[in-house]
């Protein structure tokens, strides 16, 4: 459960810096360049965060290429849905809003199977892997 809790104050946080980088910089640019924009700031954010504070993990390579594997998919559910929504007319402002609705159980998903086996990495020494 209080894992389930750093995740939801986590994604809130990172959607948090989608949402203010898009709005911030759908006033110069298209806004799917915009929202695509902070998709990325807020992964960067995010990765670092999920692995020291949600899943108490060292980020490593390995954890990166899942954390990207799930944010692909992630992404691609930002994308099509926001997309659809906005063509369906759902105002810009909101339709982020309701994307996230969907893609962030999905994403809790992907990310416990990819941070599930923490304790066997950890027992190794794969700080060669270490991103610190």
């Amino acid at each position: 459960m209080a894992q389930f809790f750093r995740f939801c104050v986590n994604g809130g946080v990172s959607a948090g810096i989608h949402y203010g980088v898009y709005v911030l910089m759908m006033q110069f640019i298209q806004i799917d360049i915009a929202y695509s924009i902070g998709y990325v700031v807020s992964f960067v954010y995010n990765f670092f965060l999920t692995c020291y504070w949600t899943f108490h993990a060292r980020p490593t390579w390995m954890r990166l290429v899942g954390f990207s594997g799930s944010h692909v998919v992630n992404y691609l559910i930002h994308v099509v849905l926001f997309h659809l929504l906005t063509v369906w007319g759902v105002h810009r402002l909101i339709a982020p809003v309701l994307v996230l609705m969907v893609a962030v159980p999905t994403n809790f998903l992907i990310l416990r199977f990819v941070y599930r086996n923490k304790n066997r990495d950890e027992k190794g020494d794969d700080s060669a892997s270490s991103l610190q």
